[in-house]
């Protein structure tokens, strides 16, 4: 699998609606699509429209599964870039 990031602009309208979709993504990737789509982890951002936006770490066998593993969740899933490397100076704080 390869790595990508996901970006979702303004996809929530608050953090329960953000986290009624990651439990979702999250029974679909582990139970359905477990051999394509690995969630690695999300940054939630505030966007200047006052709504939640992410940007999402995966592994994925192509852009292919990410795309359908978001039709499948009902997220937006189109804003995707390969990772060609990672550089870590800090782990992320808790």
């Amino acid at each position: 699998m390869d790595l990508y990031m996901i970006r979702r602009s303004s996809a929530w309208a608050n953090q329960a609606e953000l986290e009624k979709t990651a439990a979702i993504s999250t029974r679909i990737g582990n139970e359905d699509m477990p051999d394509k789509v690995r969630w690695i982890r999300s940054y939630v951002v505030k966007e200047p429209d006052g709504r939640l936006g992410t940007a999402c770490i995966y592994e994925a066998v192509d852009e292919d599964a990410l795309r359908e593993h978001a039709r499948c969740v009902g997220m937006p899933g189109d804003d995707i870039v390969p990772i060609g490397a990672t550089v870590v100076v800090r782990p992320d704080p808790v």
